[in-house]
């Protein structure tokens, strides 16, 4: 994180100093010279709002460092077909979501690093995206009413959705990485969300969870 606000603000400067360049050079009518620190200007420029956008998203995400514990979901039945999610994720107020189906999805982003950002040094990062609801039968997940709900507030500054828009700005990034993982929803189940560097993971933690598993895989 240091050492990305370092370079933002060492392009930031290099950038000014290449404005003021340019500025003088076109009071003195030289178009070359002038020209030139503008090409330089722009290019700082550009690495420097790169540099500044990789630092407020690593803040904004996670550290991936190896495979943990992101998240707890249980779940309640309120209705048929219809569930009470309490979804736990350290660091944050729980929350309850109405889940609407037979099973439950929560999918995450992670960000890779190629070169030249693996020259910086940095983990691989992730967010947890949404979680949904999920109908087991293909008819019903094309009829019934689906239920999303966002995991994570919009960041402003987003190296994710710059990175898929714009991938020529951002070399070095690799935001094409989804992952998601899904299980069968029932009253009482209780389950932890584990995400490696390959995959997001549900395991079941209780009796009911387990057992709604095995009938599911049957």
């Amino acid at each position: 994180m240091s050492l990305l606000l370092t370079a933002s603000a060492v392009f930031t400067v290099i950038a000014l100093y290449f404005v003021f360049s340019m500025t003088r050079h076109a009071r003195k009518r030289r178009p070359i010279r002038a020209t030139r620190s503008l090409a330089g200007g722009v290019v700082s420029g550009a690495m420097g709002s790169a540099s500044i956008l990789l630092a407020f998203s690593y803040y904004g995400y996670g550290r991936l460092v190896d495979e943990q514990l992101v998240s707890r979901i249980e779940f309640s039945g309120s209705a048929p077909g219809e569930y009470m999610a309490r979804v736990m994720i350290d660091g944050e107020i729980d929350r309850l979501m109405v889940l609407r189906g037979d099973e439950w999805q929560m999918d995450a982003r992670v960000i890779n690093w190629k070169p030249p950002a693996t020259l910086l040094g940095l983990d691989p990062i992730y967010q947890l995206d949404r979680l949904s609801g999920r109908y087991s039968s293909i008819d019903d997940e094309m009829s019934e009413q689906r239920t999303v709900h966002a995991l994570s507030e919009e960041i402003t500054l987003d190296v994710w959705r710059v990175a898929r828009k714009f991938p020529m700005l951002m070399p070095g990034v690799d935001a094409y990485y989804g992952t998601a993982t899904y299980l069968p929803m029932a009253d009482g189940a209780r389950f932890e969300v584990m995400l490696s560097r390959t995959a997001l993971l549900a395991r079941p933690v209780n009796d009911a969870a387990r057992e709604a598993v095995g009938d599911w895989n049957r």
